[in-house]
C-alpha cells in the first residue's frame, strides 16, 4: 500500500515526532493514502523557496498484524469524536497505539469542533455536520515499531 507524506524536505527516513502545537492523533509520523491531500498541505505550507516535496512510501502490511492498530471508519462517530478530541484538548494525554488510522480533521472539520469545544455544537450535532463533509484518511505511525512497517520509496518535488 502507498502512503504519502507531505513536507518542506525530503523524509527517507520517518521519525516519531512530538508536535509543537495539538494534533488529530497526537505525536508520530503522519502520512495519507491521498497524494492529492499530501500535495495540497504542501502547498499550503510552501513559503520562501517555494519547493515542497511528496514523499511516498510502501506500508508493509504484513507487518502491521502484529501491532496495535486504532481504526476509525471514514465517517466520524462518537469514538473518533472523543479520540480527537482528548488529543487536542487534554494536556498531556497520550494513547499506546502504535498505528491509529481515520478521517482527517481539516480546517473545515478544526471549525467544526472548534464550535463543538466552545459548547455551541452537541457532539452528536457535530457528527451530523462532519457527515456533510468529503473527508480524506490519515495514519499516524506513533511508536518506533510502527516505523518499521514504512520504506521510503521516493520524493516529488511540489513547487508554488
Amino acid at each position: 500500500m502507498k502512503l504519502y507524506h507531505g513536507s518542506l524536505q525530503i523524509v527517507n527516513e520517518p521519525r516519531i515526532l512530538v508536535p509543537n502545537r495539538t494534533l488529530d492523533y497526537g505525536s508520530g509520523f503522519y502520512t495519507t493514502t491521498s497524494e492529492q491531500q499530501a500535495r495540497e498541505w504542501v502547498s499550503r505550507k510552501i513559503s520562501g523557496t517555494g519547493i515542497g516535496y511528496v514523499n511516498i512510501y510502501e506500508l508493509d502490511v504484513s507487518k502491521i498484524t502484529s501491532l496495535d492498530l486504532l481504526k476509525f471508519d471514514n465517517t466520524p462517530n462518537e469514538e473518533w469524536v472523543d479520540f480527537v478530541h482528548a488529543n487536542r484538548t487534554i494536556r498531556g494525554f497520550t494513547h499506546n497505539h502504535d498505528l491509529v488510522y481515520g478521517p482527517v480533521a481539516n480546517d473545515r472539520v478544526y471549525a467544526a469542533f472548534s464550535l463543538y469545544e466552545q459548547g455551541l455544537l452537541s457532539k452528536q450535532e457535530l457528527i451530523t455536520e462532519l457527515k456533510t463533509y468529503k473527508l480524506v484518511d490519515q495514519m499516524l505511525f506513533h511508536t518506533e515499531k510502527s516505523l518499521e512497517c514504512l520504506t521510503f520509496i521516493n520524493a516529488e518535488e511540489v513547487h508554488l
